[in-house]
């Protein structure tokens, strides 16, 4: 199992829609107001292509996800990204980072990991697992009685 299949990677918006949340797999999100956007905002005070999530890989065999300013060809938005309360243009994603697109229109991204475990069939280790029918199981009555 690689550490990418142990990770997920979710981003939380929060605008005048409510919450919405977006498990992050593919390389490439725009982020915006226009319908054609991967991830939509609501609020005229976010750009139609605000920004871009890029997914680049790590060291460690995983990979992260990088919030880019405006789009891919380089144009930004109105009002830029509040990043963890800093003005920045660009920003390699850390659990728990808040984006602010606009007034009432943020983000909070998520890196959750989970532990690697290995499981071995019973066989290998040599258990017996025995199946009993609880219908064939026999209780005398003076014995139940006496534990109830």
């Amino acid at each position: 199992m690689t550490l990418a299949s142990r990770q997920t990677h979710k981003l939380i918006i929060e605008d005048s829609k409510g919450q919405e949340e977006y498990t992050l797999e593919d390389p490439v999100y725009s982020i915006g107001r226009d319908l054609n956007c991967n991830i939509r905002l609501s609020s005229y005070f976010v750009s139609r292509h605000h920004a871009t999530l890029v997914r680049f890989p790590d060291e460690e065999g995983g990979y992260y996800y990088r919030i880019v300013d405006g789009n891919l060809k380089g144009k930004l938005s109105a009002n830029g990204l509040l990043i963890n309360g800093r003005r920045l243009q660009a920003h390699d994603l850390n659990d728990k980072d808040t984006i602010v697109f606009g007034p009432q229109v943020q983000a909070t991204y998520y890196l959750l990991e989970r532990e690697h475990t290995t499981t071995i069939p019973p066989d290998e280790e040599g258990f017996d697992i025995t199946l009993i029918n609880p219908g064939s199981v026999y209780v005398e009555e003076d014995t139940a009685d006496s534990f109830g």
